[in-house]
């Protein structure tokens, strides 16, 4: 399990929750539910860390909650 903070919120345009990563560039996922969004998450952000190994890309070290000016 990652320790990437997820930022989940509900999409009236898409009708979804959308699960953004934002320690991870691009990384997010969406749901019908709120459960599935933080699932589909996690499969993201597994593949997010093995694409950027096979890549040779730094993969960030996650830093739990984000402080917002």
């Amino acid at each position: 399990m990652y320790k990437y903070q997820i930022i989940i919120y509900w999409s009236e345009e898409d009708g979804l929750f959308i699960a953004e990563v934002p320690e991870l560039p691009g990384c997010m996922a969406d749901g019908a539910t709120y459960e599935e969004a933080i699932r589909n998450a996690e499969v993201v952000i597994s593949e997010w860390i093995e694409t950027a190994k096979s890549s040779g890309r730094e993969i960030p070290t996650p830093k739990g909650k984000l402080a917002y000016a």
